[in-house]
């Protein structure tokens, strides 16, 4: 696929600056990206972006600046179901680094063993990102796939729209395997709390088998930073299952429109969804351990 097809993305803030407040010891990002370098990890051709390289020393720095310890790195659309370079990212830190991949239904069961001693927990379904199977689920596949990582203790990632399925706790009361959802349910948040879609989701935490991160404020909100249009749904999220809801950079932030955010404006955003340091400490700490295994 050529870049006009895929056309480049714009390049995360080189210069990411400290945040208003300190996190706490052991704070995780459980959602981020390494891209490249595109020299030696190719990209998919049927990629819909292209970003430039972000690699793990800028990613790294990152960290040290805004003050996280763990991480949780998410295979990025672009490379399809290879891994690759997800699985060099981890080997460098398995000790303060966790993984989500992306797996086709004829992956052998060696090659996840693998994974896991790299620290891959979570297996990624994007129906968002991609040319075919857009806006669906498919169930008898997904649990088919469930079942399989069951036994590792593994979970289940959705990036989804979750206001394109109202009915998504019914889908999903007896998954096999906890699920995730990226971006808050990735719904523009001027449908409100209210949205079926979102009330579902509320559902869906209530049952104790499903996560949500608060990521990417920048892809769901109407507004400029401070993305106060964001605050409602992070407030009813946490307090329908403050043990189940978790944060991250979503670095280096691809495809986003407009102006390029700094990481440091990010972090801050905290303060205003999650004002309670006790609660903060949850979300950034205890909440990535258990669902990571740190």
């Amino acid at each position: 696929m050529t870049t006009a097809q895929a056309p480049y993305c714009a390049a995360p803030d080189p210069a990411p600056r400290a945040p208003h407040f300190t996190l706490p010891p052991l704070s995780c990002d459980t959602h981020a990206h390494i891209c490249g370098p595109a020299t030696r990890f190719t990209y998919s051709s049927t990629r819909i972006y292209t970003p430039p390289d972000a690699l793990l020393p800028a990613y790294r720095h990152l960290l040290g600046t805004i003050g996280i310890e763990r991480a949780v790195l998410v295979q990025p659309s672009i490379y399809g179901s290879d891994n690759a370079a997800l699985l060099d990212a981890l080997a460098t830190d398995p000790q303060r680094l966790r993984g989500v991949a992306v797996i086709d239904a004829d992956t052998p069961q060696a090659e996840l063993e693998r994974m896991h001693a790299l620290g891959v927990r979570g297996v990624r379904c994007n129906i968002v990102d991609v040319k075919e199977g857009k806006g669906r689920l498919p169930m008898d596949e997904l649990r088919a796939l469930a079942q399989r990582i069951q036994p590792m203790g593994w979970h289940l990632e959705f990036l989804m729209h979750v206001d394109e399925f109202p009915d998504l706790d019914a889908l999903l009361a007896d998954f096999p395997v906890d699920v995730v959802f990226g971006h808050l349910g990735y719904m523009k948040a001027g449908q409100g709390v209210d949205a079926p879609g979102f009330a579902a989701l509320l559902r869906l935490l209530r049952g104790g088998r499903a996560w949500v991160k608060l990521t990417g404020p920048y892809r769901i909100s109407g507004v400029a930073l401070p993305y106060t249009d964001i605050t409602p749904l992070a407030h009813a999220l946490l307090n329908t299952a403050p043990d189940r809801i978790l944060w991250g950079t979503d670095w280096p932030h691809v495809m986003v429109k407009g102006l390029m955010p700094n990481d440091g404006d990010l972090c801050d955003l905290l303060e205003a969804w999650v004002p309670d340091p006790l609660l903060r400490h949850k979300v950034l700490v205890t909440n990535p351990e258990q669902l990571y295994g740190f």
